[in-house]
């Protein structure tokens, strides 16, 4: 088929080093593997619908699953993500990701949680993001439709990089969180919300370039798989996320 997606081979040279060895038998082709893992998720397949190009759809399938629960995919994403250039700007926003029935109709098993809310439109998960100053993530997290927005932030402060400025909307408008980028001398560009008895004066102009965010957002809902978690588990949903943010930005 000539639209299967396939990835190079310098692309390859710079994800291996996250590899987890190899014990026992030699592995199935890498390459192939996981480009049969990316095509499904971008297309919104079932795992069973792989093409056969992509080698058998269980080996895809159990690829997937078993490197989500080592985390390789994250790590992947965090270790290329670090390596880009130290940002001067950074963004910070949130959107919501609808469940599908067949990831939030079974009641919630084992010690860790799903990830999936409900909110007035209905059950989803909510991917709270920073991305530099050309929009390319560098900190991402899941949780609940129904968290706000400064409960997500407040979760990645720790994790922020330098900067000078952050850019969000009025949903990040909260005194503690301002005092917190104070601390770190990074200066808020985020306007007041209404009902403040004193408003906050922000740059203007340089708002306007928050919707390098959203087309960020746009582009990783792009992947049918995740525009609509079908994955029950948080962390296999949370590694396609990271997957597709990795091959979208930092490759």
């Amino acid at each position: 088929m000539a639209d299967l997606f396939w990835l190079s081979e310098s692309q390859m040279r710079r994800i291996e080093p996250y590899f987890p060895l190899s014990h026992g038998m030699p592995r199935v082709d890498d390459r192939r593997v996981l480009s049969g893992i990316v095509f499904v998720i971008r297309n919104g397949l079932r795992w069973r619908d792989a093409p056969a190009d992509y080698g058998p759809p269980k080996t895809i399938y159990n690829r997937f699953i078993r490197w989500s629960r080592l985390g390789v995919f994250n790590k992947i994403f965090a270790e290329l993500a670090g390596k880009g250039p130290g940002p001067e700007r950074l963004m910070i926003d949130a959107t919501h990701l609808k469940a599908h029935r067949t990831a939030a109709s079974l009641l919630k098993k084992g010690l860790f949680p799903r990830r999936i809310g409900r909110t007035k439109g209905g059950l989803n998960s909510k991917l709270h993001a920073v991305c530099d100053g050309e929009g390319r993530p560098l900190i991402m997290l899941l949780s609940e439709g129904q968290m706000s927005d400064y409960k997500g932030a407040a979760l990645m402060i720790d994790q922020l990089p330098e900067a000078k400025v952050l850019l969000g909307d009025k949903g990040y408008d909260a005194d503690w969180f301002r005092e917190a980028l104070a601390k770190r001398n990074i200066t808020p560009c985020i306007p007041p919300k209404a009902n403040r008895k004193i408003q906050i004066d922000y740059d203007k102009v340089l708002y306007k370039q928050r919707h390098k965010i959203e087309n960020m957002f746009g582009r990783i809902k792009d992947w049918r798989r995740i525009h609509t978690r079908y994955d029950r588990c948080a962390n296999t949903f949370m590694s396609a996320i990271a997957l597709a943010a990795t091959v979208i930005f930092w490759l």
